[in-house]
């Protein structure tokens, strides 16, 4: 038995594979970044000179990018009512 684990153990020794990772970013973040990037871009806008149709426009552009933005990244979040109502559940139960 020490005759077959050996030498294989040898020749891993002797002969590294280097091995490269690419350190890519994933297609989410890239959408994240440009819809962030974008929110940014509307919020330096000079809405003064706008009319109120086109206000309305970047209001449903923002309402858009925003809930793009939750999808992508997911998670769960909770109000201070619904924390407040486990907390009170809670204490009750238990």
């Amino acid at each position: 038995m020490m005759f077959a684990v050996i030498p294989a153990q040898l020749h891993a020794a002797t002969n590294p594979s280097p091995t490269a990772i690419a350190a890519t970013k994933p297609a989410e973040s890239e959408i994240a970044d440009a819809l962030n990037l974008r929110l940014m871009e509307i919020n330096e806008l000079d809405k003064a000179n706008l009319s109120t149709t086109e206000k309305k426009e970047l209001r449903k552009e923002v309402r858009t990018i925003k809930s793009e933005l939750k999808a992508l990244n997911g998670g769960v979040y909770l109000s201070v009512g619904a924390i407040l109502i486990i907390i009170l559940l809670l204490i009750l139960l238990l």
